[in-house]
């Protein structure tokens, strides 16, 4: 049984060797050159390490794939100062793209596409890349927009969220990019796998039967030990062609004295080539899949950019919102101070008997009011800023230090006066340009023609050729207990039989004893329905894609006109606010002197003074509304990442700009 492991072993070692030999060249000539720049690896994914253990295992072997960080990042500490959180525009973009999760989670969706890249070079179907962006919860809004419903707003009936709906304000809503049909085109013909295998096979038998007669073998008994061996090599290639390399040994050794030559060993080198001509042909054909993987490597950056939009544009509206209602609240408390001290100087001139008891009332009602628009506003504040730190920051209100900060913006509104958008056209021109929603359409509606070309390819019928060609190799030794028979023409064994294993390797590649061989397949489905039905469907599909990136193409134009028109919309109505309160003052001013003067009643004076926190109130709602309008100006063109200097490429690795 040694003997027969040994025979074994240096046979399975020549066998290797002949195959990388045979196959070696042709498959390393055929590879697919890797797309440059793939084997960089992301934040999240890293290989094992190297080294020649790695070199053999590494195909085996799954990369690291890094957790997501729980904790914030370095950046927060140094925006925390003596309880509050100091933020400027820029910092709250920074903590977004470091510490956001949408933003996170399209980290991981970008390395989808790596490994598309790598599955198809690999002869894989595709699996698909995501094109689904998260939106930021729409927060609180500006001045004077409602709570989750009228929780602490003005109404003072306090009324708990009861519906979906009412969660909104806090809610994350997701929009998909995607202009394709949500049922899959056809795969089309199979392709070639294109990364070879190797696979290999041994048994070794022993086998102990009487005989009926001792004709055959010269003994009624009958011993048989047989080594079979078989290793393969198989790799397609980009025309569709597909090469088998097969490498076999038999080792043969009988108790029979008829045999001249025992052991007996029979070895073969066969290399078979199956090209289709009809069915499966084509380089184009075959490639489709890496071309539409390198597509969608474009298509995962035009998602991480829409959603780095979404999250920037939702990030500066959510800090105008704050910026808008700290401004605000700073009115709110001067109305109550004002009040405060209008009830003061009523109560001391009521009791100088220069005014009516009824208008002490009045100072007082006035106080009240004040004060609760004063409590309701704080209450807004401290829920923006409730949802600015959970979008800022990984742990949110659970690290202490960020529960009991208070944000304070520091980068504050500009006046709209002097700001001038470009024309409608020219920002229509840009949008078609800088949107990546728009680039993603078009890759998409491309790899939707690429995958037609297999819808269109599955209608002709399959026509393979087939060439083979095999080498044949034998040998043995002369059994010792051969009896010759002249009856039956059995002799000694010829002397090119005689000889090692070497000698059986030499006839395989001296070609002593060649087999070819060369024929067609030709296989035709008569009506053929099934591939039919499938590139009708995928041709309409291609159509609605065409139709549903014309439909985008209209939002898009939608989107940009009427952020353009709210942007003039919201620039006249801060003019208009401004020189109202600017007429509120003067108002407010003279009937102030009158009151002073006795000639004008404390109740007279409360409404001035509505009418000029009223005022003060629009004129801060208005600033904040034209901010946001600007900021989806920018987003709708989609030049918003540029103009806030945001980098994209180090956004890729949790970076900042």
């Amino acid at each position: 049984m040694r003997t027969y492991i040994c025979i074994f072993l240096r046979r399975a070692a020549v066998g290797v060797l002949v195959l990388l030999q045979a196959g070696g060249d042709v498959a390393r000539s055929q590879a697919v050159p890797p797309r440059p720049g793939t084997m960089d690896q992301s934040a999240q994914v890293e290989p094992r390490a190297s080294g020649p253990a790695n070199w053999v295992l590494g195909p085996y072997r799954a990369p690291f794939v890094k957790p997501s960080r729980v904790g914030n990042s370095d950046f927060l500490s140094h925006l925390l100062r003596n309880g509050k959180l100091f933020l400027t525009l820029e910092d709250a973009i920074d903590l977004a793209i470091e510490n956001s999760f949408d933003v996170e989670l399209q980290r991981y969706d970008l390395k989808f596409a790596d490994t598309e890249v790598t599955r198809a070079k690999g002869g894989g179907l595709l699996r698909g890349v995501p094109t689904t962006v998260a939106e930021l919860p729409a927060g609180v809004g500006g001045p004077g927009e409602p709570l989750l419903t009228t929780v602490g707003g003005y109404s003072p009936v306090l009324q708990l969220p009861s519906s979906a709906a009412d969660l909104a304000t806090i809610t994350q809503t997701q929009t998909d990019l995607s202009v394709l049909s949500a049922t899959p085109l056809s795969t089309g013909p199979p392709i070639p796998q294109y990364d070879p295998s190797v696979s290999a096979q041994a048994n070794l038998a022993q086998q102990i039967y009487p005989q009926p007669d001792p004709f055959s073998t010269g003994s009624n008994f009958l011993s048989l030990h047989s080594l079979t061996e078989s290793i393969g090599y198989q790799q397609g290639f980009s025309t569709g062609g597909l090469l088998n390399v097969t490498f076999n040994n038999d080792w043969l050794s009988e108790s029979s004295n008829r045999l001249n030559l025992n052991p007996f060993s029979t070895a073969s080198l066969n290399l078979t080539f199956t090209q289709p001509l009809l069915r499966g042909f084509g380089i184009g054909l075959n490639k489709r899949f890496i071309r539409m993987a390198k597509n969608e490597l474009n298509i995962g950056d035009d998602v991480f950019q829409q959603q780095l939009i979404s999250t920037v544009s939702d990030l500066i509206r959510l800090y105008w919102d704050l910026v808008s209602l700290k401004q605000d609240l700073a009115v709110k408390k001067e109305s109550f101070d004002a009040a405060q001290r209008l009830y003061q100087d009523t109560k001391n001139e009521f009791e100088q008997g220069t005014q009516a008891a009824v208008e002490v009332t009045s100072a007082m009602s006035n106080v009240a009011s004040t004060n609760q628009a004063y409590i309701d506003e704080q209450g807004m504040v401290l829920q923006q800023e409730l949802l600015l730190k959970e979008v800022l920051t990984r742990r949110g209100i659970s690290d202490p230090a960020v529960a009991s900060a208070t944000i304070e913006p520091i980068t504050p509104i500009e006046s709209p006066e002097k700001d001038t958008p470009e024309p409608l056209a020219s920002l229509l021109n840009q949008a078609s340009k800088d949107r990546p929603d728009v680039a993603l359409a078009e890759k998409q509606e491309e790899n939707t023609t690429l995958s037609l070309k297999g819808s269109r390819n599955e209608l002709l019928p399959q026509l393979n050729l087939v060439a083979s060609m095999q080498n044949n190799g034998g040998v043995g030794s002369a059994n010792a207990n051969f009896i010759p028979n002249a009856v039956l023409g059995i002799g000694a064994p010829p002397a090119e039989l005689l000889g090692g294993y070497g000698t059986a390797l030499n006839q395989i590649f001296s070609r002593s004893f060649p087999n070819y061989s060369v024929g067609v397949q030709l296989a035709i489905p008569l009506r053929n329905r099934i591939a039919k039905a499938d590139v009708t469907r995928d041709e309409l599909q291609y159509r609605q894609t065409e139709a549903r990136f014309l439909q985008l193409k209209s939002q898009v134009r939608l989107q940009v006109g009427n952020a353009y028109i709210a942007l003039q919309q919201a620039k006249a109505s801060y003019s208009a606010a401004l020189q109202a309160r600017k007429l509120q003052e003067q108002a407010f001013d003279v009937q102030r002197a009158k009151f002073e003067a006795g000639v004008a009643t404390a109740y007279e004076l409360i409404q001035y003074q509505a009418n000029l926190a009223q005022a003060k109130s629009s004129e801060v709602t208005a600033l904040g509304v034209y901010a946001k309008a600007k900021a989806a100006l920018q987003r709708a063109v989609g030049s918003i990442l540029v103009d806030y200097n945001v980098n994209v490429d180090k956004a890729h690795n949790g970076h900042a700009s």
